[in-house]
């Protein structure tokens, strides 16, 4: 059963994404937020499997309650954005946070039952591509922070990440580098471990910002 914690200002909201879930016999809504502040003490008591936190709220806005949930010693839950608009001044700093993606408040009930399944499983919530659109849109004005943590792959899975960096799904990097995507799947998770991410989406993130892909570089 997922555990989930609903984290929004708006009452209405909060109801029918609380009706949506609990319609599955695979998730249960274990409470509800109505401020960051809020949302910190329960996700800490309430343990949750994820977290779905509005951006803009008062008390504390979910970029930063995402950081104390996601800072807190022991086991963390999986922090799924939500927000009005595709392209949010919050959701890169969001990302860099920790969330494990973003999602439209107007989005179908079925993209927001997926969204939760695939963050629980550390799978990226986002495609490859619309990855990659986001994170194009918001590196083009982040510095490089170049990180040593670089050098403990190898020199595959360096190309692996750079794939996964420029949008690429596994079927496609299995394509271009004529490897099994079985072995590619294996060499994310490798990276991932190294690197010592969360999932595929802060792979892209560490990529753009270590300089591996630059902003407009196409796969």
């Amino acid at each position: 059963m997922i555990r989930v914690l609903v984290v929004d200002d708006q009452p209405m909201i909060r109801a029918g994404i609380h009706a949506i879930l609990d319609s599955q016999t695979d998730m249960s809504v274990v409470g509800e937020a109505e401020n960051g502040r809020v949302a910190v003490g329960r996700a800490r008591s309430l343990r949750p499997d994820v977290v779905l936190m509005d951006v803009r709220m008062p008390e504390l806005d979910g970029l930063a309650a995402t950081r104390e949930i996601l800072g807190a010693p022991g086991p963390t839950p999986r922090v799924l954005m939500l927000t009005t608009f595709d392209i949010d001044d919050y959701v890169y700093e969001a990302l860099r946070a920790g969330a494990s993606g973003f999602l439209l408040k107007d989005s179908e009930p079925e993209e927001l039952m997926r969204a939760v399944r695939v963050v629980t499983n550390s799978e990226a919530l986002l495609s490859p591509r619309i990855t990659r659109r986001l994170i194009e849109n918001f590196i083009g004005t982040q510095p490089a922070a170049p990180s040593t943590a670089v050098n403990a792959l190898t020199d595959r899975e360096r190309e692996v990440l750079v794939h996964v960096a420029m949008g690429m799904s596994n079927a496609e990097i299995a394509r271009e580098l004529f490897i099994a995507e079985q072995t590619i799947k294996t060499h994310v998770s490798r990276i991932l471990h190294k690197l010592g991410l969360r999932d595929r989406v802060h792979a892209v993130v560490f990529g753009y910002e270590n300089g591996l892909v630059s902003p407009g570089r196409r796969a």
